[in-house]
């Protein structure tokens, strides 16, 4: 019944926008997409400037020589955003567009009052634009929909940017189409000439096509963003307050097909080189080949395809010391699968101030290629296993794009091999044993505009199938998983106010013992023996190991005021016990309720004491479907102020009750956290400086007097204008009075349903030095350095239980119950927990203490010797070392470190981009 009850509040807050799906605003421009009328748009006159047909050569020189770019007309009378706001700019821009049958050609001229001497340049990667040197924007929204952004960027260094957002669905700066930029800097100021082939850009079919236009100035030295669509900083804006580019003559649409093909060399040296492991030699080398496709099917829709993908040159993950319950989540490096991402949004968790929290996730490509699930069998059937690193993708596929009638696009498949392990059983005998089965990957998503693009409807549909022939892994793994999601978005009130409401349904089937372990996963700990019986009806809220399919549901819903001096917003988060869609996501928590509502006043006009300034508070709340008070009630308050000197302060904090924690134990009853406060202020200065400083901090207390606190600092240098350092140290220091320890089987503990759960306070100290060189040699030619060297350090006393389920209240052993012993030559515990008249049998355990030092890094050099093709020269080296010692001492760590072998990767790629 709970169930149903709280599937009817998704399914009512989706109903709400529908009927806002049908009003209609102001009338407003006709676009060229069949001359739809968009309503709500443009409260004032949209700027408007014509493209001329080319007549004569254009050599891309960033000079401007040619008569044509005299006569074409220019997009002017630029509006300062920042820092006087809605006043003329102070610094002059002139952009004129032309276009023949191949390309767009963009001519633009930066004047400065201090002419070329005021001009700020910095040389940086590609899309590695950050702000702090001149700049120029060109935004288009191509299918004149007000949704979409295809945007380009081009610094007085020649540096280029560019990102692609259609239908409402987020930049996504992989995207590198090929284009051309020159520039100059010259006695007026600088000049950019741009080339953007057709081919390289998605766009309507017509003849004839206007298209939203956005150009967006930053001009560094007097640190003044000015824009030529202009609206105020207070109001909702993007695509829907564009101008218009006009007289677009494009006579056929360009197809095209693109191949990217590569070869790879690669040497690994190992370190940590084991003479005993029969399939571990100190020295490996590899060659592989693939290829990428990209074909154009139509003016906007695309289909990518990969064979044989290789991610070699991507930034080595961080490392991590999780001591909690959920898996840790590194996000998507990898370029095949983060180009065109946005166009597989779904879901998410929008909010003005929130925390504790967690949107929907449908799709986590990291899924795709992971490390093979069945390592653990390989190496319980003997000794030594030779396992791949990662499962092999056979090949993947995207179709992205935009219809005309407004549709958006992203369908994505992707099979990954059947991977085996060779164990050794004994001296004289392998075999192999699965540990990845072959699998089929499906994601795809659609979305409609209506209104104008006031109105967006979502629906998304996720599959991952699995050949399971291996008992062990289809004991593990669930042979299939869908999930099905419908979204919709509604700006109204002349964009000032947001609906978004979204409801998915997953389902989940294999054999029981796959189902049973989701049904254990920390996720839901359906075995909790305080939980309410639930029901397994439409949707799953029992425990039952008899299970062959898991089916759950979530809901999401958040109406905010988006414009004005005052916003805020409310929302509802809802996740069923029985939701899963981990085979193609991440998602870490299910059955909970979520209530979130935020007030926040805001100044956006600069004064001498600030160039922007908020100031929020709200609160938040949260129970599981049993109705426990099992997340918080929060009272939360933030502030952020930007000073005239271009520095920033802010803070935010919250305060929370006692409340219930069901996760506690690991799958026991719950148990009570006690009353917290959090606190964490941050300061930046000047971006634009050649030293800029951000740091950061955090402070948080309980009534137990535990301890969470930690300070961080962002020093970048710039030394030259091709050369940056960034330096991030950080501290923290942990002091938990629950940090779970063990759990075991005991009949005497009746309180807590036949088992004990041990706990202890754990103080945690770690430090960490993230490091980065960036070396720019030339626009197509660039070093950069990563580095991550971490000491971490875990002490853990008093081990304890708690009191009774539901309380906070612990019984320290030795001290408040029973007795406790420590063997050093064996490292292990002995408790007996009601001492030794009791009843209850003595166990053991290994003492958990540890520090860990690891080093990650690589060096990866790219240069683009031509437009698309790139050679990679890179080194990857991983360190560490622990022991089962409590302690940080720097020196000694950084040596114990230093000396502990090293894991080396060099690697050479060539990729070349052939245009047939």
């Amino acid at each position: 019944m709970r169930i149903v009850t709280f599937a009817a509040l998704g399914f009512a807050a989706l109903m709400l926008s529908a009927p806002l799906a049908a009003q209609t605003g102001a009338p407003g421009v006709a676009g060229s997409t069949g001359g739809r009328a968009h309503s709500g748009v443009h409260p004032t006159a949209a700027p408007r400037v014509a493209a001329v047909a080319r007549v004569g050569e254009i050599r891309v020189d960033g000079s401007l020589d040619e008569p044509l770019w005299q006569s074409a007309p220019a997009a002017t009378d630029f509006r300062q955003s920042q820092p006087r706001e809605g006043e003329p700019a102070t610094q002059r821009t002139e952009v004129r567009f032309v276009l023949d049958g191949e390309a767009l050609y963009i001519g633009a001229r930066m004047f400065d009052s201090l002419g070329g001497a005021g001009v700020r340049t910095r040389l940086a990667r590609r899309d590695q634009v950050r702000g702090d040197a001149d700049e120029l924007d060109i935004i288009f929204d191509t299918f004149h929909d007000h949704l979409g952004r295809t945007r380009v960027v081009v610094t007085p260094a020649g540096v280029r940017a560019d990102a692609y957002g259609p239908g409402g669905a987020g930049e996504d700066y992989s995207w590198d189409p090929i284009w051309e930029a020159k520039t100059r800097i010259d006695s007026l100021g600088w000049t950019a000439e741009l080339r953007i082939p057709l081919s390289q850009l998605r766009f309507p079919g017509d003849s004839l096509q206007t298209w939203g236009l956005q150009i967006v100035r930053l001009a560094s030295r007097v640190n003044e963003w000015s824009h030529w669509a202009w609206w105020p900083n207070n109001e909702s804006g993007g695509p829907m307050r564009y101008g218009h580019l006009e007289d677009l003559a494009i006579a056929r649409v360009p197809r095209g097909l693109e191949v990217l093909p590569y070869v790879v060399g690669q040497q690994t040296r190992r370190g940590t080189y084991d003479a005993t492991d029969p399939f571990q030699s100190r020295t490996e080398e590899l060659a592989r080949v693939g290829v990428d496709l990209t074909y154009r099917l139509t003016s906007n829709l695309t289909l990518s395809a990969t064979v044989n993908p290789d991610f070699g040159q991507v930034e080595v993950d961080p490392a991590v010391v999780n001591l909690g319950v959920f898996e840790t989540f590194f996000s998507e490096r990898r370029p095949f699968f983060v180009e065109g991402a946005g166009l597989f949004r779904f879901g998410g968790l929008s909010c003005f101030s929130c925390s504790n929290a967690s949107g929907l996730s449908m799709l986590h490509s990291r899924r795709i290629g992971r490390t093979p699930q069945g390592a653990g069998a390989a190496f319980a059937a003997g000794p030594y296993a030779d396992l791949p690193d990662a499962t092999t993708i056979l090949g993947a596929a995207k179709i992205t794009g935009r219809t005309p009638s407004g549709w958006s696009v992203g369908v994505l498949d992707a099979v990954t091999a059947r991977e085996r392990a060779t164990v050794q059983v004994d001296p004289t005998t392998t075999r192999s044993v699965e540990v990845e089965p072959f699998t089929n990957y499906f994601a795809a998503r659609i979305a409609r505009d209506l209104r104008g693009g006031n109105t967006q409807v979502r629906g998304m549909v996720t599959s991952v199938v699995r050949d399971l022939n291996d008992s062990a892994l289809a004991d593990r793994l669930n042979r299939h998983s869908e999930v099905l999601g419908v979204e919709v978005e509604n700006w109204f009130r002349s964009r000032r106010w947001r609906l978004i409401s979204m409801v998915a349904v997953s389902q989940v089937s294999g054999d029981t013992g796959a189902i049973q372990r989701a049904q254990l996963s920390s996720a839901r700990y359906f075995q909790r023996p305080d939980r309410q019986p639930g029901g397994n009806g439409l949707f799953t809220d029992r425990y039952d190991p008899t299970l062959t399919a898991m089916r759950g549901f979530a809901a999401y819903s958040r109406l905010s005021r988006e414009a004005g001096n005052w916003i805020g917003d409310a929302q509802i988060n809802v996740r069923s016990p029985g939701f899963e869609a981990n085979d193609l996501a991440f998602n870490t928590r299910m059955d909970f309720i979520w209530l979130n509502g935020n007030i926040r006043r805001r100044w956006t006009r600069p004064t001498s004491l600030y160039r922007y300034f908020q100031v929020g508070m709200g609160g938040q709340y949260e129970t599981n479907f049993d109705g426990d008070f099992a997340g918080s009630p929060q009272i939360h308050g933030s502030m952020y102020l930007e000073a005239p000197s271009n520095w920033y302060v802010s803070w935010y904090g919250h305060v929370r009750p006692q409340r219930l924690d069901e996760r506690l134990t690991r799958g026991g009853p719950a148990v009570s956290r006690p009353a917290d406060w959090y606190f964490s202020p941050s300061v930046g200065t000047d971006s634009r400086r050649a030293v800029v400083l951000n740091g950061y901090g955090w402070v948080s207390r309980n009534t137990e007097r535990m301890l969470d606190a930690g300070v961080g600092l962002s020093a970048q240098v710039r030394p030259a204008s091709n050369v940056s350092l960034t330096f991030g140290p950080s501290w923290s220091h942990l002091i938990s009075r629950h940090q779970f320890v063990t759990s075991l089987a005991d009949s005497t503990a009746t309180s807590f349903y036949g088992r004990r759960y041990v706990f202890a306070d754990l103080d945690q100290i770690s430090l960490s030095l993230d490091t980065r060189i960036n070396v720019t040699f030339s626009p197509t030619l660039s070093l950069e350095v990563f580095a991550q060297p971490l000491l971490t350090s875990g002490g853990y006393r008093a081990f304890k239980e708690f009191a009774r389920p539901r309380s906070a209240d612990k019984l320290v052993y030795g001290r408040n119950i029973g007795t406790i012993g420590y063997v050093d030559t064996t490292r292990t515990y002995t408790v007996d927990p009601d001492g030794a008249a009791g009843a209850a049998a003595p166990f053991t355990f290994s003492n958990p203490d540890f520090t860990f030092r690891s080093l990650r890094g690589n060096a990866i050099l790219r240069w683009e010797f031509r437009p698309g093709s790139t050679l990679y020269l890179v080194w990857q080296q991983a360190r560490q070392s622990q022991d089962a010692a409590s302690r940080v001492r720097v020196g000694d760590d950084l040596d114990r470190l230093f000396a502990a072998p090293a894991d080396n990767v060099f690697l050479v790629k060539v990729s070349y981009w052939l245009g047939l």
